[in-house]
């Protein structure tokens, strides 16, 4: 951290303030404050220190070749950047999923979810020297990720979702496992998290009443995600523009009205709690049949077929690496862990598109930091970062 004094016309004497890019608590993510006395009289948070280019790059690879490359952008989100990628990408080639994989897309969205909410937890937890609720929740994501393995074969970079449906099926004993693994959660979630860190007085008079982000502020500002939600504000993508299994799966948009730290947390408790309730849903209700559209079903050769029949697993056929979607424009929006995603995609009808667009939550979420800290005491900083939950790797993309 760099400081420097500057003279006002007022004869005032302001400290500036340089956080990060590499500062514990910064997150790879460079702030630039004025202080007066213990006030921030202005906060600019400077983004692109973990900048990846993957609009660009995209624009240079195979369409099957970019669901790895955008999940990129939030790997403990993985799912919820891979889901919203492949909609728009089947909106070009006027395909949809048959039921069984949207149920499974949507289960996976979900274990995500609950992950990158306990990541976000951890996260807030030592932002105020909780180490305790650091250490718990990176620690109770395991069960989830162990469970999110069994799935797609890998821990936190998936690439589960391809165009037409998923790449396997669930194995034997699957639902036994998740369903231990949510009453897991659930125990930690009701009982523990709130004794050690939700109810503790500490807590409370760090986050209650500070960083308050009014309704109208939110809804000018256009703030997405659970931060939206926060200020009394019910949108959720998965209501308002239904895709994948939700439109039959019952769930509430989990809100409150302070629009405080506080608030923005315990948004996200009941946001997991409903995560819960959806998985249980597909679990119990989950259809049989194919994987992959039929479409690309035909393609498989009968030897990946009777590999698929024997472990779950599905072969690409190899009619994706030449993929040719008509030329058009599309536009896909769904809802990531941290809010609206949207996807923006320009086909010339070649191997490759013209041009992608990634808008992701943090990059709507980044304003936050300008709005709410500037005019905050030094001390609350680490508070309002923590309730924000921002990922900067998701805003630089």
């Amino acid at each position: 951290m760099k400081t420097s004094l500057s003279k006002q016309q007022d004869n005032r004497k302001e400290i500036e303030l340089f956080i990060g890019p590499q500062h514990p608590a910064s997150g790879h993510m460079r702030f630039i404050g004025r202080v007066d006395g213990d006030i921030f009289t202005n906060f600019i948070p400077d983004p692109g220190w973990v900048h990846r280019g993957i609009e660009k790059i995209a624009e240079n690879r195979k369409w099957i070749q970019i669901i790895p490359l955008v999940e990129r952008a939030a790997i403990l989100d993985a799912a919820n950047m891979n889901i919203g990628y492949v909609i728009a990408l089947e909106k070009l080639l006027d395909i949809e999923p048959p039921p069984r994989a949207q149920y499974l897309r949507t289960l996976l969205c979900e274990i995500n979810r609950i992950t990158s909410h306990l990541y976000g937890f951890g996260i807030a937890g030592i932002m105020i020297g909780s180490s305790t609720f650091y250490m718990w929740p990176f620690a109770d994501r395991e069960p989830l990720i162990d469970i999110a393995q069994l799935i797609t074969g890998a821990r936190l970079t998936y690439s589960y979702m391809i165009p037409g449906g998923v790449r396997r099926d669930l194995p034997q004993g699957f639902k036994e496992k998740a369903l231990k693994a949510l009453k897991y959660i659930e125990r930690r979630l009701n009982n523990d998290y709130f004794r050690i860190f939700f109810d503790n007085p500490v807590t409370k008079a760090r986050y209650q009443e500070v960083g308050v982000l009014k309704r109208d502020d939110a809804i000018r500002l256009g703030i997405v995600g659970p931060n939206l939600r926060a200020s009394n504000v019910k949108y959720d993508v998965r209501k308002v523009e239904p895709y994948a299994a939700y439109p039959e799966l019952e769930f509430d948009i989990a809100y409150e009205k302070e629009g405080d730290c506080y608030a923005r947390l315990l948004v996200r408790v009941e946001e997991i709690r409903q995560s819960i309730k959806i998985i249980r849903q597909i679990l119990d209700a989950l259809p049989q049949g194919p994987i992959i559209h039929k479409k690309y079903e035909k393609l498989v050769s009968l030897r990946k077929l009777e590999e698929y029949q024997k472990t779950g697993i599905f072969g690409l056929p190899a009619i994706f690496t030449v993929l040719r979607p008509p030329a058009g424009e599309v536009i896909s929006r769904v809802e990531a862990a941290r809010g609206e995603l949207i996807f923006h995609i320009i086909s010339t009808g070649e191997l490759r598109p013209y041009r992608l667009r990634m808008v992701t939550p943090s990059f709507r979420n980044i304003v936050l930091f300008r709005e709410l800290i500037s005019g905050a005491r030094v001390m609350d900083f680490p508070a309002i970062y923590g309730s924000i939950d921002y990922f900067p790797p998701e805003s630089d993309r």
